[in-house]
């Protein structure tokens, strides 16, 4: 079996209003294994989403662990995070967020540019990395010129371009339509396939869910179901 790159220890994550407080997370326990697919569904409001930030580290819990090979997260700074975090985790959103006036080079060599890496060695990564999802052409385009479609392909091989070990997927296929989300998918899955990328979604979409190799379903902040795929 796989060893547990990511692992949640009864997580807790408490948001306040000042007037009132909100707990999303009520206790989670979770394994994200090396190189597996796992989806993880709910309803809007059910803390999915919160759940993929704290194992992303782009927030911290207000109790319990977030483990990441072993060692609690908790201990490290906020510089060592934000450096883990960027090496470590590629991230493909719903909204896109590219920045709609500059080329997809640019929106592309971002986390290389974070991570300290020369101008001459981003831009080849970026290329290398454009060719590889047939975006190449695209390379010195405006972000706010391309179709849906493309804009998520810019966006995975913005997320592609550090070698990340786990891509967090946030409804990835939300604003695409079926045949375009469908292309989509297909790339995420043959990136978890040939180059062994851990790849956890987040989604409403049973279908989507399905493709992953684990479904762990999340009511009120809790887990309330995990299902296996069943080799085929």
């Amino acid at each position: 079996m796989s060893s547990v790159v990511l692992s949640a220890r009864n997580v807790r994550k408490t948001y306040d209003s000042g007037e009132a407080s909100f707990e999303a997370l009520r206790g989670v326990t979770l394994d994200v294994r090396e190189g597996e697919t796992i989806a993880i569904i709910g309803k809007s409001g059910s803390g999915k989403s919160t759940l993929m930030h704290l194992l992303a580290l782009l927030d911290r819990p207000t109790d319990g662990s977030i483990m990441l090979d072993g060692r609690d997260t908790f201990d490290l700074s906020r510089k060592a995070l934000n450096r883990t975090r960027n090496k470590t985790f590629g991230f493909v959103f719903q909204q896109f967020f590219l920045t709609p006036n500059q080329s997809v080079q640019e929106n592309v060599v971002l986390p290389m540019k974070v991570g300290g890496l020369g101008r001459r060695a981003r831009n080849a990564r970026a290329l290398s990395v454009l060719e590889q999802l047939e975006m190449g052409d695209k390379a010195a385009s405006k972000a706010v010129n391309l179709s849906g479609g493309q804009k998520q392909r810019a966006v995975i091989a913005r997320a592609l371009v550090t070698n990340p070990r786990v891509i967090f997927a946030d409804e990835p296929t939300g604003n695409l339509d079926t045949a375009t989300g469908q292309v989509v998918e297909d790339i995420l899955f043959t990136l978890n396939r040939e180059q062994g990328i851990t790849l956890v979604v987040v989604t409403h979409d049973e279908e989507l869910a399905s493709r992953c190799d684990r479904r762990v379903y999340l009511r009120d902040g809790r887990i309330v179901d995990e299902q296996e795929r069943s080799a085929a």
